[in-house]
């Protein structure tokens, strides 16, 4: 098989395509035809040396693709299923940046009919993430109306968990405000299905949410919060909740206690690599819920415009990723799908 590998952290140069032996799955695997895999900001950070460990690593956490075999035990899945991944690439040294991968069943779930495998590939970091962020409040899972009556704050809704956040949380019902830098952004979280977009660099921008939500909103997803945490505590209502799951901006936080605890607020930090194992499954239904209802989408369409690469070109895919590609970026594994 074609797999993309890295035997030394670095620049996108470490990256060579190279031929492997197929896996076969062990007992509790699926062997996953890769047909597309999704190339995230996680992606190349490892690469360039957040994370090693392995002598060789395929890189790539997303993807969608076929189930060819099962290993001994596994129930639940039918060769020849269509499924999307997550987390394929976390404490293992293949992801999804080859022709197939095998992968615990816990990491690989169902695509429901109908769903491409563009779609299946945009999933998983950004869609578990966001569940995540919109479950670190008062409502522990997302369906509709789960999040009825709430007001929730996307900060960056042009990014890929901004889109995702705006998706599940106007989905679970609730009022959807984000913040963009400028009117190009704008235009994706609107068609994201954000109800109200807030341009940060114009004018005051706590004025305009709370005019939207005087109140104050009930959660916010914070991508930025270094540069944000003013805005945050300003918007935010008493018993609120603040999830954060980037550092966008800068790497320290300092936080005002007195009128952080005076306010009673909440602070969720997120990354899916330590998540309980329960709260990824919630996600994975919840998601799955949601696609099944028509409310999960990709596309210019959808705010999220899509940048597809073959496979041999993994190192320009994630050098678009470092470059802060908007959209997301699409390995095409097997272009033929």
């Amino acid at each position: 098989m074609r797999a993309v590998v890295y035997t030394e952290t670095g620049p996108s140069s470490v990256l060579q395509l190279v031929e492997r032996e197929v896996p076969q799955p062990s007992p509790g695997e699926v062997l996953v035809r890769v047909v597309r895999a999704g190339v995230n900001p996680t992606d190349w950070k490892f690469r360039a040396g957040m994370m090693s460990g392995h002598d060789e690593v395929a890189p790539g956490q997303d993807g969608a693709g076929v189930v060819e075999a099962l290993g001994e035990g596994v129930t639940g899945f039918e060769i020849g299923d269509h499924v999307w991944l997550l987390l394929a690439q976390h404490g293992r040294p293949y992801g999804t940046a080859v022709e197939y991968t095998v992968q615990p069943t816990a990491r690989v779930a169902k695509l429901p009919a109908g769903a491409s495998f563009d779609l299946g590939a945009a999933l998983g970091v950004p869609f578990v993430t966001a569940h995540r962020l919109l479950t670190s409040g008062d409502v522990a899972r997302l369906a509709p109306g789960a999040l009825a009556g709430h007001t929730v704050l996307v900060a960056g809704g042009a990014g890929a968990v901004g889109n995702a956040a705006i998706q599940l949380a106007r989905w679970a019902g609730a009022t959807v405000v984000t913040t963009v830098s400028g009117p190009e952004k704008a235009a994706l979280a609107t068609a994201a299905g954000a109800h109200r977009v807030v341009t940060y660099t114009e004018g005051d921008p706590a004025e305009a949410i709370l005019a939207i939500a005087p109140d104050g909103v009930d959660l916010v997803a914070e991508v930025a919060p270094a540069q944000n945490i003013g805005l945050d505590l300003a918007v935010t209502r008493i018993g609120g909740t603040i999830g954060i799951y980037a550092n966008n901006g800068g790497d320290e936080l300092t936080v005002p206690l007195r009128a952080t605890f005076s306010r009673n607020l909440r602070f969720q930090f997120v990354i899916l690599y330590t998540l309980d194992p329960a709260l990824l499954r919630a996600a994975v239904e919840d998601i799955t819920a949601a696609i099944e209802d028509g409310a999960v989408r990709i596309g210019g369409d959808a705010g999220l415009p899509l940048h597809r690469f073959p496979l041999e070109e993994t190192a320009a895919a994630h050098d678009a990723v470092e470059g802060g590609a908007v959209g997301k970026v699409l390995l095409d594994v097997d272009p033929t799908l």
